[in-house]
């Protein structure tokens, strides 16, 4: 045995990251029993994306008793949209109620994994030179965590305080500042009402107008929690109508369009009462179909864009200089800060992380044309490796947690067909066949054929390699079961039993 193996620390799992999806394979591996586990996160607290992205107005676009756990319902909920702080709090309770959080080693980035064949386990290398070994490794760290810079020309030169909206820096004075903000996804769309009366002046340079829906809020009374506390029924009845009613809508974005027109209507109809200046409306009116680009909510985004101290500029960036923003048409923005709304690289988010396979292999190097798995989970030349949040599993109409729940039942299944002493692998045909499939559903959704492109889309190929293009009970259906012929289970010989062996 190696020097390597000898101050290694072993476990049967390796779970990497502790957010959503980290905290449900820690909870349903320790349901089933029989499995050691250990949990590896680079922050100092559980969360993911909801410990990281701290700024004004932060939160869920979708309703909190569906964003969250079947097995833990919440009945304490305080809005029907939560905000950052209380996911974030939701996440640190389950986590300390089912004992996870004694499992996890806070503080440990992983710098790469590799697969060792001979001792049929992954090994895991940290930055600070610990060194892991399991025999299942499960990569849970998510696609909405690296931040996407655009490349501005002379940013080098401002003067004054930039920063990312998932770095939000709140050491920075925006009272009385001239702010000027780049991006308008789902993220800009919440902070930009937070700050806007704030600032002395706003400009928000956006590159493509989306589309918004009101967001019909509301907060929880007491009286209602207390009826969900002892009610588990009414837990799950609010939790199901509530499903039904997103999961109804996934037909307008995969195969029927117009199932889209009464969504259209309804934001169009928001746009035209909250924007009565038809120049800045005809700013904000998107180009493409509704659905193409996320969808987003906001009932304060129009009334912040109607200030007399906000400009709305579509010319894009040209220039940035020591206090100013130049626009493409020469117009010029007076700037003390620079904020980047511009969300995340979520193409490459899963090769961040060095992965090697059998022979060596890099998992970004086997996704050159844009990352592909077997059900978004297992990837051919990977054994035991599993992805959570992997290819294809986003969602464009409901909640992901139902899809992280789905895969980790899955991964439970793999997990018990493996066995004790298996090394399971999906075969390369069984992976090719399917994602065939996937990518001949989504030629006809709203995604693919609405008139635009985004970041769900691989910027080389143009496939759209992060969304499921079915239903998301489609997909539960689809992995309630592993098909055991769309895979390679073979008995490990470690060499621990090789040295017997030889002996």
């Amino acid at each position: 045995m190696t020097n390597t193996q000898q101050d290694s620390t072993r476990t049967d799992v390796l779970v990497l990251g502790a957010g959503f999806s980290g905290l449900a394979a820690a909870a349903m591996i320790s349901r089933v029993g029989g499995l050691d586990y250990l949990i590896l996160e680079q922050g100092d607290d559980v969360g993911g994306t909801w410990r990281e992205n701290t700024y004004p107005g932060c939160a869920c676009d979708i309703p909190s008793p569906l964003y969250s756990f079947s097995f833990r319902q919440n009945p304490d909920w305080r809005h029907l949209f939560a905000p950052q702080q209380e996911i974030l709090q939701y996440l640190r309770d389950t986590s300390a109620e089912l004992r996870i959080t004694e499992r996890i080693r806070f503080g440990t980035k992983v710098t790469g994994a590799a697969w060792d064949e001979q001792d049929a386990s992954w090994t895991v290398d940290t930055e600070d030179g610990a060194v892991f070994r399991a025999r299942f490794l499960v990569s849970a760290m998510g696609i909405l965590h690296h931040a996407s810079y655009p490349d501005l020309p002379g940013i080098e030169n401002f003067d004054g305080p930039v920063f990312h909206s998932a770095h939000w820096d709140h050491s920075v004075d925006l009272d009385g500042k001239r702010v000027a903000v780049v991006g308008t996804g789902a993220s800009a769309i919440q902070f930009v009402p937070a700050i806007v009366d704030r600032t002395a002046t706003l400009a928000l340079f956006q590159r493509t107008a989306p589309w918004i829906v009101p967001k019909f809020n509301r907060a929880f009374p007491e009286g209602e929690r207390e009826q969900m506390r002892r009610n588990p029924i009414k837990r799950w009845y609010r939790r199901a109508r509530l499903f039904w009613i997103h999961e109804k809508r996934a037909r307008g974005f995969v195969s029927d369009t117009s199932k889209m027109g009464p969504t259209k209507a309804m934001a169009s109809d928001h746009l035209r009462k909250q924007v009565r200046d038809p120049e800045l409306r005809a700013k904000l009116t998107p180009d493409y179909e509704i659905g193409c680009k996320r969808l987003l909510i906001s009932s304060d985004y129009y009334p912040a864009l109607v200030k007399p101290h906000v400009d709305v500029v579509t010319a894009g960036v040209e220039e940035v200089r020591a206090r100013s923003v130049v626009a493409a048409d020469g117009a010029e923005y007076g700037a003390d800060v620079l904020i980047f709304g511009t969300g995340f690289d979520a193409q490459n988010s899963l090769t961040r992380v060095p992965i090697r396979g059998r022979d060596g292999v890099a998992l970004g190097s086997r996704w050159a044309s844009g990352p592909e798995a077997y059900l978004g989970t297992t990837v051919a030349g990977f054994p035991n490796l599993f992805l959570l949040c992997g290819p294809n599993t986003g969602l464009g109409h409901n909640s992901q947690v139902f899809m992280i729940e789905a895969q980790v039942r899955y991964l439970i299944g793999c997990l018990r067909y493996a066995g004790r002493d298996g090394v399971l692998e999906v075969k390369g045909d069984a992976q090719d066949r399917f994602n065939r499939f996937l990518q001949g559903r989504l030629s006809s959704t709203v995604w693919q054929a609405g008139g635009c492109t985004s970041w769900y889309q691989d910027p080389v190929t143009g496939r759209n390699t992060l969304l499921w293009p079915r239903s998301t009970l489609s997909y539960w259906l689809r992995t309630r079961v592993v098909r055991r012929s769309d895979y390679l289970r073979r008995t490990a010989v470690t060499r621990a039993q090789s040295s017997v062996t030889a002996a």
